[in-house]
């Protein structure tokens, strides 16, 4: 799926990007030759594949779920200049 300039200067204008001029030519094929990989990528046959949580087939470790921590709520609480029920207070800041 080839690119044109035009392309990828609209691509590098929706990221916030700048391209030097002398580089656009650089980019276009670089971004072509990706999007050509993934199309390849795309036709590859993936149905007697199972998905994996690990690429390495290792088990995960897993500890116990217990609770280890006291609750220090109300200690935690003392420094702070505004608190309601047990829960911290704190400006507004989106209209």
């Amino acid at each position: 799926m080839p690119l044109d300039e035009n392309q990828v200067n609209n691509i590098a204008q929706l990221a916030h990007i700048e391209i030097n001029p002398e580089d656009i030519s650089h980019y276009t094929r670089d971004i072509s030759n990706i999007l050509d990989m993934v199309k390849q990528l795309e036709q590859a046959s993936t149905t007697d594949i199972e998905p994996l949580s690990n690429p390495l087939e290792q088990i995960q470790r897993l500890r116990a779920d217990v609770v280890t921590e006291s609750n220090q709520r109300d200690k935690l609480q003392e420094n702070a200049p505004l608190t309601e029920k047990g829960l911290f207070l704190v400006p507004k800041v989106i209209e």
